[in-house]
């Protein structure tokens, strides 16, 4: 067999989104705006509550757009311990935007309020003073982790204590939404400003917005122009991600049960411990430090993951992998780790 489960990006157009980018109508996007994209910024700023959207190339250039509006150089955010913005942005917020992360680490899977209110410094003179709060939901690096509407609303609540702006990395908002059976509104309330990602879990093949008010959005459009992301017939990256918001959303709970299936498939063999998933991603923990053989052995036979760290792989579900697909990897897995492991 051949399966790749190492994201959910690495999904293929279907015929009806490139039948869809191919008849977009476009126009240039910089000069004076292109009408798809236009579009989708609407159909995004209403999914979500907010005043305006703003298309980006990428989740990451969207989230530091967001970053550099919200704080000022030489301040610091607070993040999850084991958040995107933190680990997985080659130090952006550092780099381009002259602030700090101050990583909270939870008590569980993700941070909470109390954690958020214990990390937040007494002010000092010698302390850099806090500028915003960021969250994440689903957290990729908890294993797709949903947090509550209830759990997002606290840590609004703290920041709010604190006089700070929230922004959301909703990289992954849909399978967090749907996961709860809420709107996406719903949890995008619990931040000002949100980070959706048309890559993750929808199957488009590029594309992010980032939404807010008004004038925050008009902010972060020359903060795109500044970073190089300014595209001209946009359109045609657009169609794709209005076509995924409109065919594939529904379908995320297949993506949600297929997780369920591989994780309690291969759970227990061969001594592994699955992360019980949330949504699509499965965190597989290996009883000892070799992930890498894992992989490579998968490999060999056709289904491919990734090594998240020495003693844990990943596998994601997605839009390409059907329920039998899911169940062949899940068997393949099951004999690589009896023979790596066993």
């Amino acid at each position: 067999m051949s399966l790749d489960l190492r994201s959910d990006t690495v999904t293929r157009p279907t015929a009806a989104m490139r039948q869809a980018m191919a008849t977009a109508e476009v126009g240039d996007d910089v000069l004076d705006g292109d009408p798809t994209t236009r579009r989708l910024e609407a159909l995004v700023a209403e999914r979500l509550g907010k005043d305006k959207a703003l298309f980006f190339p990428s989740g990451s250039m969207a989230n530091q757009a967001a970053i550099w509006v919200h704080t000022t150089p030489g301040t610091e955010l607070l993040c999850d311990a084991e958040a995107h913005i933190f680990h997985w942005e080659i130090a952006a917020v550092a780099g381009l935007c002259g602030v700090q992360c101050r990583p909270v680490k939870g008590q569980g899977p993700v941070f909470r309020a109390p954690d958020l209110r214990a990390h937040i410094r007494t002010p000092s003179i010698h302390a850099p003073e806090p500028s915003l709060v960021c969250l994440e939901n689903t957290h990729n690096g908890a294993g797709g982790a949903v947090t509550s509407r209830d759990d997002m609303a606290a840590l609004q609540q703290v920041a709010r204590e604190h006089n700070l702006p929230v922004h959301l990395d909703g990289a992954r908002l849909w399978n967090a939404a749907t996961a709860l059976g809420l709107p996406m509104a719903d949890l995008a309330a619990c931040a000002d400003t949100v980070m959706v990602s048309f890559s993750k879990g929808l199957g488009a093949p590029v594309g992010a917005c980032l939404a807010g008010p008004a004038d925050f959005i008009a902010r972060a459009h020359r903060v795109r122009k500044r970073f190089g992301g300014g595209m001209r017939q946009s359109g045609i990256l657009a169609a794709a991600a209005v076509y995924a918001l409109e065919h594939h959303y529904a379908r995320l709970p297949d993506d949600h049960e297929h997780a369920k299936s591989l994780a309690n498939a291969v759970d227990g063999i061969a001594g592994v411990k699955v992360v019980p998933p949330d949504t699509n991603i499965v965190m597989i923990d290996l009883p000892a430090p070799r992930a890498a053989d894992v992989v490579a052995r998968a490999a060999e036979r056709g289904v491919r993951i990734t090594m998240w760290h020495p003693s844990r792989v990943r596998a994601v579900t997605h839009l390409d992998a059907s329920a039998r697909q899911v169940a062949e990897a899940a068997s393949v897995l099951g004999r690589v780790f009896a023979e790596v492991l066993g």
